[in-house]
């Protein structure tokens, strides 16, 4: 049988070392009201992968010993999770700051009225997904409606203060490229995103983040699919910048999935890549201490990160 898997693997990446760990970003599951072409995780509706209480407590633990400052909620839909209120709640009471990584149509499902009053209420700092200003382009790549459905989250966030000046309450925008290209200029974007936002539907946000499309999972097997895969990772290298390997997210965070288990960063969570010098380690029986100045785990999807003007969970790194 022909292997259509993406092969990252033996790669010439520099070694990078973790700093101070400040940032936990966690997978609740992989459960989602959408199924994004571009999504690195393959969430979907059927999915039925979601983190239990007990990793929970060890997440809320981990938290406490560790002196995390930030927990980065994301997934799948991280809302849909039944006990995503609940972490949200015990984070903000430890004075942790919480971001929730969220895909806005969540936000009008009818299952979930609250979810953006209580994410206000909470102060959450909100990261949506909004790969275009374009209804055309963002129905092609999330499915028919989306784009409709975000418009309307994102007018519900900004009647609660979100976006808005002096409220404190933080919404970033992503974007994606719709093909295996580079991001453009992330300043540049993010005005003509505020221009048109603004101009047609009176909305209003903070940042937009400008995020390379990974080739891993869904993405990197439609690129094998298509003959272009090998080109999409030498576009990558050739436009490798070391000047972004000292403002990688992952020298100060991990991921843990929604089993509990630790990673380097979130693309080597879906890659199954353990961190690098030590076996598979739970949360649980991980120690904040002996992360410093460890070798953090690397292959050519690494690269996505590096290219150009950079990329990580919060946009560019130039």
């Amino acid at each position: 049988m022909h292997d259509t898997r993406p092969h990252l693997s033996n790669s010439d990446f520099p070694p990078i070392y973790r700093q101070q760990l400040e940032v936990l970003q966690v997978n609740l599951g992989y459960l989602c009201n959408l199924s994004c072409v571009h999504c690195h995780v393959n969430a979907g509706p059927k999915r039925t992968e979601l983190m239990d209480a007990e990793t929970m407590q060890h997440l809320l633990q981990f938290m406490k010993t560790a002196h995390i400052n930030t927990l980065d909620l994301t997934g799948g839909a991280p809302e849909m999770h039944p006990q995503f209120t609940f972490l949200v709640a015990a984070a903000r009471n430890m004075g942790v700051k919480v971001i929730d990584r969220c895909n806005l149509t969540i936000l009008e499902d009818s299952s979930y009225p609250e979810m953006a009053a209580f994410l206000a209420n909470h102060q959450v700092e909100i990261v949506a997904s909004l790969p275009c200003y374009l209804e055309d382009n963002v129905d092609k790549q999330r499915g028919k409606g989306v784009f409709k459905d975000s418009l309307a989250a994102l007018k519900r966030l900004n009647q609660l203060g979100y976006g808005q000046t002096d409220s404190g309450l933080v919404l970033n925008l992503v974007y994606n490229p719709q093909d295996a290209l580079l991001p453009p200029d992330q300043q540049h974007l993010e005005q003509a995103y505020k221009s048109h936002l603004y101009t047609h539907y009176d909305i209003v946000f903070n940042r937009l983040y400008a995020i390379a499309n990974m080739p891993i999972q869904r993405f990197g097997s439609t690129l094998l699919s298509q003959g272009r895969f090998h080109d999409y990772i030498h576009l990558l290298k050739d436009n490798f910048q070391s000047v972004n390997l000292e403002r990688l997210m992952c020298l100060n965070a991990i991921s843990v999935d929604w089993q509990g288990y630790v990673y380097d960063c979130d693309f080597n969570q879906m890659l199954a890549m353990p961190l690098a010098d030590g076996p598979r380690l739970h949360i649980s029986d991980l120690n904040e201490e002996g992360l410093e100045g460890m070798r953090i785990a690397t292959a050519l999807h690494c690269y996505g990160c590096t290219a150009g003007q950079g990329s990580s969970c919060g946009g560019a790194l130039k």
